[in-house]
């Protein structure tokens, strides 16, 4: 109970922040140029000033800055996101239609870079100073230092029209027909791809957080009496110094779960997935401002039930910041 409450106030006390991060967004798109009404008009071939003066009163242009974001604010309290300009039905719909794939391809991606990560920084902690540490040091500075649209270019170049193995884009084979099992292989198939491409460059930051931890944990006195019990390099490993190890590891995983929406937007323009992170780019330059701040609305809620997520699974690993919540 101690824990959740704890993870109860940091939950309390994110609100403030979602708060503050909507009204200066909708504050900083009021300054940028043009709105909805320029794109529809732009789509048409153009209008006369009559009709775009009655699309503006129509969603709500007509009136200053704050006056929206008042009324926004309003709906938003009802759970109302409004309407979406360009594709004409609630932003919720909208949203709800793209959110699946967003958080498949996180979730594989998370999932992958913190398995994986995990994995290769208790390896190369390990064999600290010799050729697999190099290697896999090495490794990880080339995944952190090079772009993940880089990676997702030259997967499609090698995988996919040079070899045939893997399709270039798309989240599933369209007009297939498949459904159940089958129609899950093909999503998988079409995800390795942008899945492995946004994981690499979160895995190589893994990976060195998990050697630095490990490096740090295997010099403390507990892991030397373990050693002095006669416990083998495995056992000491696994059962004693993993789950302090992995504290630096679960703290940066909720750091990062906002990264990764921010990343995804280019690996879904990358490889033309029908996500958030694509919406968000389409939202932007079509001006859909009812959709742009649905999504960020809904991706700031992501991060914060993530990072709550996370919250109790420090306390559990760490019993003391519960104890001292």
């Amino acid at each position: 109970m101690t824990i959740l409450l704890l993870a109860l106030r940091r939950l309390a006390a994110s609100l403030p922040t979602l708060f503050l991060i909507l009204a200066g967004l909708f504050l900083l798109l009021q300054l940028a140029p043009g709105d909805t009404v320029d794109a529809l008009m732009a789509q048409m071939g153009g209008g006369d000033p009559a009709t775009a003066e009655e699309l503006r009163r129509y969603y709500g242009l007509d009136v200053s800055a704050l006056v929206q974001l008042g009324r926004y604010l309003l709906r938003l309290v009802r759970l109302d996101l409004g309407m979406s300009a360009i594709y004409g039905k609630p932003v919720a719909d909208v949203i709800a239609e793209r959110l699946p794939v967003t958080l498949l391809l996180m979730g594989t991606s998370l999932a992958l870079a913190f398995l994986g990560g995990m994995t290769l920084g208790v390896i190369a902690a390990r064999t600290v100073g010799r050729w697999p540490d190099t290697l896999l040091s090495t490794l990880g500075l080339v995944f952190y230092a090079t772009p993940s649209f880089w990676f997702g270019l030259m997967g499609i170049v090698v995988f996919a029209i040079t070899l045939g193995w893997l399709p270039s884009g798309g989240f599933e084979e369209v007009g297939s027909g498949a459904t159940g099992l089958a129609r899950a292989l093909d999503i998988a198939h079409h995800l390795v791809l942008p899945t492995v491409t946004l994981a690499l460059i979160f895995l190589a930051t893994y990976l060195r957080v998990m050697r630095t931890a490990m490096l740090e944990v295997m010099n403390l006195d507990f892991v030397r009496t373990a050693r002095a019990k006669g416990l083998g390099p495995t056992a000491v490993t696994v059962r004693h110094a993993l789950r302090n190890a992995l504290l630096p590891m679960v703290t940066i995983l909720g750091l990062q779960a906002g990264t990764m929406l921010g990343g995804s937007v280019v690996v879904e323009s990358v490889f033309a997935l029908p996500g958030l992170g694509r919406l968000a780019y389409e939202s932007v330059v079509q001006r859909d401002l009812n959709t742009l701040l649905g999504i960020v609305f809904v991706s700031a809620i992501l991060v914060i039930l993530i990072n709550f997520a996370v919250d109790l699974l420090y306390a559990w690993l760490d019993p003391r910041i519960a104890a001292g919540g």
